[in-house]
């Protein structure tokens, strides 16, 4: 378990002051904060018949109310909202920011337009990424005809994968694999919202050696640190969720493409290079 520390200098978090201790009650008065932005989202895209859904660390806290403690006791703390919509509706998203006198980066909109948007709060140092259809990163993830699955963030298994896809996995995603395991169990059960679909994750990786290699090794780094951020009982039953896991993607037949790949391993980058957004 981590010691209890405070905001590190020069680093400016939304509702925190400079400085802060990361108490649980300075975390929870924040992720009130954050809530309540949220929930105007939400409102104001349905208004706007758009379809949206959160993704990152406030969406973890809110599907996980009975373990989002885990997220205070490690002194993690939030700095944006981030969103996944259908490229559709993008023209609902906009309004919706220009409403609420939100600044959208025109360099940005330039440059990946039709793949991810940026906003800023008109006075906080709060921004919000839109990503329209897909999550491009070390690996891709598909949003089409997923999201109404569930609301207002994103299915459970698709928060999992978030985390998984991250080829160099630091610390504060390890806390947020730590909290959705310790709330859902892992079992094959597609468009689930009480649990997490292995069966999701085991397809990805039966077809895509990529997508494997970054997975398993992340399911490795999460079972390895568990103790580090969990109690001894918290840790075990993450671990246990997170052979089950591990279990399911190796017992899943792997394609041909799959089976061609693994011949080169590590020989070759696995994984797509991140694209640096310069935000300000």
């Amino acid at each position: 378990m981590s010691a209890k520390r405070n905001l590190p200098p020069g680093v400016h978090a939304p509702f925190l002051d400079e400085g802060a201790p990361l108490s649980r009650e300075n975390l929870e008065r924040q992720e009130r904060e954050f809530d309540a932005l949220l929930d105007e989202f939400m409102a104001r895209a349905a208004a706007h018949r758009a379809t949206v859904r959160v993704i990152g660390s406030i969406a973890f806290r809110r599907r996980c109310p009975d373990h989002k403690h885990i997220e205070y006791d490690n002194g993690r703390f939030l700095t944006d909202i981030d969103l996944i919509a259908y490229s559709r509706d993008v023209g609902g998203v906009q309004d919706m920011f220009e409403e609420l006198g939100w600044e959208e980066n025109i360099n940005v909109l330039r440059l990946f337009g039709d793949k991810r948007r940026i906003f800023y709060h008109p006075s906080l140092p709060l921004h919000s990424d839109v990503f329209l259809d897909k999550l491009r990163f070390c690996h891709e993830i598909d949003f089409r005809g997923r999201l109404e699955l569930d609301s207002p963030t994103i299915p459970l298994v698709d928060l999992l994968l978030e985390k998984l896809q991250i080829v160099e996995i630091n610390r504060k995603d390890l806390i947020d694999i730590m909290v959705l395991l310790s709330q859902y169990n892992v079992r094959e059960a597609p468009d689930a919202r009480d649990c997490i679909d292995g069966s999701r994750v085991a397809a990805l990786c039966s077809r895509d050696w990529g997508w494997w290699r970054t997975a398993t090794m992340n399911i490795g780094k999460a079972s390895e640190f568990a103790g580090d951020y969990l109690a001894a009982e918290g840790a075990r039953t993450v671990v246990e969720r997170l052979s089950t896991l591990h279990s399911m993607v190796e017992a899943a037949p792997k394609s041909l493409r799959w089976k061609v790949r693994s011949i080169l391993g590590d020989r070759l980058r696995w994984y797509r290079e991140v694209e640096e957004v310069e935000r300000d």
